[in-house]
């Protein structure tokens, strides 16, 4: 099913990619993956997994039901973690220690207010030695560190119920 993709995600020049025996051009630093199943959503969360280094923040977007949730277990068993991963919609944070790294999920849908992440001391899963993935980030953007790997997943109908393009770009702020 996957021939190779790009060990991590770094700026790039134009350069091509192969996953699912399909062709992507790296431009600059962002990158657009067309999956046709869950299992293929899946399947890059995994390689996104088995890549990640530590202290990397990847921002999760897209609309509920999206397959945020079948992306994030694929970045999870890429850490090697085996235990059931869900969204942690009402704990705002579920911590996973069992991989080659640790990591930490946040779903911060239900944030009322950016005090929430203070106490729970988001910093120290920001700029701590695992991985964050954090779905929905958008609603705390004023505390999101400024290097960090956004992963929006979009559907289209037209292309199929389980299509989806996934943009993968590196964002940097100065």
């Amino acid at each position: 099913m996957q021939r190779r993709i790009s060990q991590g995600i770094s700026k790039r020049t134009e350069i091509m990619t192969v996953y699912n025996n399909r062709e992507y051009l790296w431009k600059g630093a962002e990158m657009v993956i067309e999956t046709r199943s869950p299992q293929e959503t899946f399947e890059l969360g995994k390689k996104i997994g088995e890549t990640a280094k530590p202290g990397q923040v990847y921002t999760l977007n897209g609309d509920l039901g999206v397959g945020k949730t079948v992306f994030t277990q694929g970045v999870a068993a890429g850490l090697g973690i085996t235990e059931a991963v869900s969204s942690p919609t009402f704990t705002i944070v579920q911590v996973y220690e069992e991989g080659r790294l640790p990591f930490y999920h946040f779903d911060v849908y239900r944030i009322g207010d950016i005090e929430e992440m203070e106490e729970i001391g988001y910093d120290d899963y920001f700029f701590g030695k695992g991985i964050c993935l954090i779905e929905w980030a958008e609603l705390i953007c004023e505390i999101l560190p400024e290097k960090r790997i956004s992963v929006t997943i979009e559907k289209d109908l037209v292309q199929g119920f389980d299509y989806r393009r996934i943009t993968i770009e590196e964002i940097e702020e100065r």
